[in-house]
């Protein structure tokens, strides 16, 4: 692919906030404090120190355990398992995907950068052959092509989830080598690792060769980390491939932290801006540099839930898109990562309230308007009410129990307990 000069544009989302007290009151009432958010955490070791060396930042151990022990006798979860390993012996027989799968080579010249195509922007019909234009909420299906590495990015993440949850629960060995076979590829082979950064992501042909918003490709590595500690027992990453591992994301926060996109991204005053933060401190913690991790929870009551939460509990730099609701779950999808990554450090985001603003009145908001969706006064192309439930079940596990619906099926029983 011959690459072409694109000129930056700046991309920004406008915005209106409304609050309908009849929806967030259902969920208003104060509650007792429950316990930690994130008991046994244990800042840059994670939950390994009680799960048995597993060094996971997400998954909890008494979760897994407690769904582990259902497996004989709970016909949903056994089902749920069956279709992980299936899935998982699928992912065995398949080559692990890497950079260098992808058609075209990076202006860059060196085929392991990544490169991905912005979503939502698609060839002008004025102009076929001049610079894209952006029709918000209307994914261009070019993006998953093989022209770029987003489709082979998102395969890597379900593997090495899919495969380290498989050995988690089987204990068979072979999964484990799956799950590090794909990881390996991605990270650490020299022939075909990724180079840790982001700077050709979210192109836009005419427009701009990377884009800060590319910085959010890199939120499915959360998930990559958590599989990496669930397959520790099994030996199959070596000591010094874990290492080199921690090695690779520390590379990749420097790159976030002094890049230009890393920069401009972190100035984002929308869901960008959150997925930066719960990607910096995630990643940071990974990588044992707890003082990046610190000063991104540290700020973040003042510098996102004070600005980007309104009075109302409403998320006003999402509203304004074609899929608001979903946009709004999307942003605290990201800050309760943040306030995951904070628990560990001995930080409670989830409590944290800045100008009346808070995480848990944010969560009120959307939490009132399950099962109305009739009721929802901003555009919404396709109501995501199972991304709402499954919000909803962490939101239960950092403030109740019974503080919200936990609606736990499919592959969320091999996550939450259902209890």
């Amino acid at each position: 692919m011959k690459p072409t000069t694109l000129a930056r544009l700046p991309w920004a989302i406008l915005a209106a906030a409304a609050y309908f007290p009849s929806a967030a009151a259902a969920f208003s009432s104060p509650s007792p404090p429950p316990p930690p958010a994130a008991p046994g955490c244990d800042a840059s070791e994670g939950y390994a120190p009680s799960s048995g060396g597993r060094r996971t930042f997400t998954l909890r151990p008494a979760d897994l355990e407690a769904i582990k022990a259902a497996l004989p006798t709970d016909p949903a979860v056994g089902a749920a398992y069956r279709s992980l390993i299936a899935r998982a012996d699928k992912a065995l027989g398949a080559k692990p995907p890497s950079v260098m799968d992808k058609r075209s080579i990076p202006i860059s010249g060196d085929r392991r950068d990544y490169v991905s195509l912005a979503r939502y922007w698609w060839p002008s019909p004025a102009d076929p052959k001049g610079a894209y234009i952006r029709r918000d909420g209307d994914t261009n299906p070019e993006v998953e092509s093989n022209r770029f590495d987003r489709s082979a990015l998102g395969r890597m993440v379900r593997e090495a989830d899919t495969l380290a949850l498989a050995y988690y629960y089987s204990g068979e060995r072979r999964y484990a080598d799956g799950a590090a076979r794909v990881i390996r590829s991605w990270f650490l082979d020299p022939a075909t690792a990724m180079n840790p950064n982001m700077t050709y992501a979210q192109a836009v042909p005419g427009v701009s060769n990377g884009r800060p918003e590319g910085v959010l490709d890199g939120a499915g590595f959360i998930t990559v980390i958590d599989a990496a500690g669930l397959i520790a027992p099994s030996g199959a990453l070596t000591p010094d491939e874990t290492a080199a591992l921690e090695g690779w994301f520390a590379r990749y926060v420097d790159w976030m932290l002094k890049s230009t996109n890393g920069k401009a991204e972190g100035k984002a005053s929308n869901n960008h801006g959150l997925w930066y933060d719960a990607q910096v401190a995630r990643f940071a913690l990974f990588a044992r540099r707890l003082g990046i991790a610190n000063q991104i929870v540290a700020a973040f009551p003042k510098a996102r839930i004070a600005r980007q939460v309104d009075a109302s509990g409403a998320m006003p730099a999402e509203l304004g898109r074609t899929r608001s609701f979903h946009y709004s779950l999307f942003a605290l999808d990201a800050a309760y990562i943040v306030a995951d990554s904070a628990a560990c450090l001995g930080i409670d985001l989830y409590r944290a309230e800045e100008k009346g603003r808070s995480l848990r009145k944010a969560t009120d908001y959307v939490a009132g308007y399950r099962g109305r969706a009739v009721d929802w006064p901003y555009k919404e192309q396709r109501w995501p009410a199972d991304m709402l439930d499954a919000l909803l079940v962490r939101a239960d596990t950092a403030w109740g129990p019974g503080a919200y619906p936990r609606m736990v099926g499919g592959d969320l029983l091999l996550r939450h307990r259902a209890r």
